[in-house]
C-alpha cells in the first residue's frame, strides 16, 4: 500500500510562541484535510487509515512560502493557507502556516522533501 501524509509548513521567522506554532499547526492541518476530504475521499481514508502521518517543517519567510505554494499550485496539491485572526501574538492577516495534503508521500517530497524538522 502506498504511504500517504501531511505536511505542515510553519514560519520560523514571526516568533511565534511554542503554543502559538501549536494551534497554527492544527488550523493548518485540519483545514487542509477537510478540503481533501471533499475532494479526494480515496486519499483522505487512505491516509485516515493508515495511522495520519504528518510532519511539520520551517519555512524561514514569507518569500520562501510564497515559492512553495507556487509548486504546490503547479503540482495541484491541496493546501490551506492559514491567516491569523490576530487576537494574540500577531497583526491580523499574517500568514502562519500551510496545510499540504494528506496525498501521496512521494508527491509531497518534492515539493518539501528538502526542508528541516520544525
Amino acid at each position: 500500500m502506498e504511504e500517504y501524509k501531511q505536511v505542515i509548513l510553519i514560519r520560523t521567522d514571526l516568533k511565534m510562541g511554542t503554543g502559538k506554532k501549536c494551534a497554527q499547526s492544527c488550523h493548518a492541518s485540519v483545514s487542509a484535510s477537510d478540503l481533501v476530504r471533499i475532494h479526494n475521499k480515496s486519499a483522505w481514508k487512505n491516509w485516515k487509515n493508515s495511522g495520519q502521518k504528518k510532519v511539520v517543517l520551517k519555512i524561514q519567510s514569507m518569500d520562501q512560502l510564497k515559492e512553495l505554494v507556487m509548486k504546490l499550485e503547479s503540482t495541484k496539491i491541496p493546501h490551506f493557507i492559514v491567516n491569523d485572526a490576530g487576537l494574540t501574538q500577531l497583526t491580523p492577516g499574517t500568514t502562519t502556516a500551510v496545510g499540504i495534503g494528506p496525498v501521496l508521500s512521494k508527491e509531497i517530497d518534492k515539493v518539501t522533501g528538502e526542508l528541516k524538522l520544525l
